[in-house]
């Protein structure tokens, strides 16, 4: 009994791999050693292996079991020892899961994908973004990127990061550089417009500094500090504040607009807004039109310029950027024509 303990001690101290090792030993060595001192009782290493398996997991089917003196000898040390050390290997693994789940919570690990979304700064904003990701993209993941000490989402699409997003290290742990875009979100605990744009101004340029070639959309407090965002190479601003302002003004003049505003920026029901390629046969704006038209589609914009019915007639570059208004189903018919 001393004995044992002292070899259980030594087994408690070792690292997880060496546990894990030594019991894959165990097993296979008694394996062969019950193989060969009962070959009646286990014609088989793997008959062998089954009852050394049964034996120290504690099932016990009874199905085998050695008969001879020697055998039942060396069944009692894996009764002992194998029992024993199969169950420090399994208290060790799910020590190890439930430190990995640990882990992931706090925004430890890092992220291994590719062609993801990287969300900088948790707000209510970002929630109703990440909510949208999901819905539209199911199978699109999302990195998300914060200094809150557990991740404040749990999906199995959304992996959280816990850092400063201004550090190089942080936006290398979200794997920014495999990332298909990034969506920057103003910090609402800073209420100066001023400071809250300056904060997101040093992300940004982190952001671009590492990763030049990726699309990234900011959330801007003042329209003012636009040209300072330009000047970070950003390619897309959201002005919050004045965004829902104008969009009130717009719901005062004509009632029911926001309705509008609403169904076209979300995808969760009725007509959305959806971009798609040039398809080859299409060689002018009327091509387009005509086509997309018949298919239960509104062609209104390529890139930002909206006066498509101005130029029906003009030829259609080859990167054109149509954006199209209609249902999911319908945009999911075009893709596939």
């Amino acid at each position: 009994m001393y004995i044992l303990q002292k070899l259980m001690n030594r087994l408690f101290v070792l690292n997880k791999f060496g546990i894990f090792s030594f019991t894959f030993f165990i097993v296979i060595f008694s394996s062969v050693v019950m193989h060969l001192l009962e070959p009646k009782t286990f014609p088989h290493w793997f008959d062998a292996l089954w009852y050394v398996m049964t034996t120290v997991t504690t099932v016990g089917y009874g199905d085998y079991y050695p008969v001879s003196t020697a055998g039942r000898i060396y069944a009692i040390f894996i009764f002992l020892i194998g029992i024993g050390i199969a169950g420090l290997a399994i208290g060790k693994l799910v020590e190890a899961l439930g430190a990995h789940r640990k882990r992931k919570e706090e925004g430890r690990l890092t992220f291994k994908g590719k062609n993801h979304f990287v969300i900088i700064g948790w707000s209510e904003k970002a929630k109703y973004a990440v909510s949208e990701i999901i819905e539209t993209h199911p199978n699109l993941e999302v990195v998300l990127i914060d200094n809150l000490p557990v991740t404040p989402i749990t999906h199995q699409s959304v992996h959280y990061i816990q850092g400063d997003p201004s550090i190089e290290g942080t936006l290398v742990q979200a794997n920014l550089k495999e990332a298909k875009s990034v969506l920057v979100f103003s910090d609402d605990s800073i209420h100066d417009s001023a400071l809250a744009d300056g904060k997101t101004l040093l992300i940004v340029t982190s952001v671009e500094r590492l990763t030049p070639h990726i699309h990234s959309t900011v959330e801007i407090k003042k329209e003012e500090h636009i040209k300072n965002f330009r000047h970070a190479k950003v390619d897309e601003f959201v002005l919050s504040h004045e965004t829902v302002s104008r969009m009130a003004v717009r719901s005062a003049f004509s009632k029911g607009i926001t309705e509008i505003y609403t169904q076209l920026l979300s995808h969760k029901e009725g007509e959305n807004l959806f971009e798609v390629r040039k398809q080859s046969e299409w060689v002018t704006y009327k091509d387009a039109f005509d086509s997309l038209l018949q298919q239960g589609a509104t062609l209104i914009a390529d890139g930002n310029d909206l006066s498509i019915n101005k130029k029906l007639d003009q030829t259609i570059s080859d990167d054109a950027r149509l954006y199209i208004i209609c249902s999911k189903d319908v945009y999911e018919a075009i893709l596939k024509h």
